[in-house]
């Protein structure tokens, strides 16, 4: 199984971890498959301390990675930051780790589009006239 965790490195008594994706039998500092970012948790001053392509991050979520417990926390923390260096945002309830919407959503979305640019033109078909424009849309999305 493909994990996305926490690499150390950095001197003793000065960590430093890339968060890279790798197999969960490898090494815990061994070969990894990609290299995503890395978290500075002794960080001062202007230095940045969290780093993380977020877009890959959610490619290997979306094949099945599954993420350690510290990782879940560091993208919590990054996206409720808004992807800037720093993390000492406040604890927000509502953020979730899969920031890809459902398909019904997408769906209904796209559904709601394609009717509007229908009225629109009905619309330019009656000339104007928007209540008749709006009932000739939905007698065509019915007969659809």
């Amino acid at each position: 199984m493909v994990s996305i965790r926490l690499s150390r490195g950095g001197a003793k008594k000065r960590p430093f971890y890339h968060i890279v994706v790798t197999d969960q039998r490898n090494r815990r500092d061994g070969r990894y498959i990609e290299r995503l970012g890395f978290f500075n948790p002794i960080a001062r001053g202007g230095e940045e301390k969290l780093r993380v392509d977020v877009g890959r991050v959610d490619y290997w979520l979306g094949h099945g990675a599954q993420p350690s417990e510290r990782v879940v926390s560091l993208l919590k923390s990054y996206r409720r930051s808004g992807g800037v260096a720093g993390i000492d945002a406040a604890p927000s309830a509502d953020v979730t780790v899969d920031a890809t919407p459902p398909a019904a959503t997408v769906a209904a979305t796209a559904t709601a589009e394609v009717a509007v640019d229908a009225a629109a033109v009905v619309a330019e078909e009656v000339g104007g006239d928007s209540e008749a424009a709006a009932q000739v849309a939905d007698d065509k999305a019915s007969a659809e």
